[in-house]
């Protein structure tokens, strides 16, 4: 069987590794795992997050579907988040994911370390 190229502007497993491989969308959507909670509490709960990505980082959720966001009106209003059913449907995966890196994140720092005092050409990044 002759081995395809992978397009990446056809490949749907690209595109989801775009979404969620930004450093604060993992964050983001693991604080809301639990349940609805406000902005406020998502920035104490996310170390480091300025105000402005995060508000950068939900409305990209809310715009690929993975959050929704629910204004009730007060002074000041109140603005709650929570995932989606298509939010609530990733974290299985990420979770997969974060057991492997906690397993194996050694190994690959134990790999670059062997790769940098190798000789070989350095990475640039």
């Amino acid at each position: 069987m002759k081995s395809r190229d992978i397009s990446l502007a056809a490949c749907s497993y690209s595109h989801v590794l775009e979404i969620i491989s930004n450093k604060w969308t993992a964050l983001v959507i693991y604080s809301l795992e639990n349940g609805t909670i406000r902005y406020g509490e998502i920035q104490r709960r996310i170390e480091g997050i300025s105000q402005k990505m995060l508000t950068q980082t939900l409305r990209q959720l809310e715009r690929d579907g993975l959050v929704s966001r629910k204004v009730t009106p007060s002074v000041p209003p109140i603005v709650e988040y929570a995932l989606t059913p298509l939010g609530d449907s990733l974290i299985p995966c990420m979770k997969m994911l974060k057991d492997w890196a906690a397993d194996h994140y050694s190994e690959v720092g134990k790999a670059r370390e062997a790769y940098d005092t190798s000789g070989a050409e350095p990475v640039v990044r």
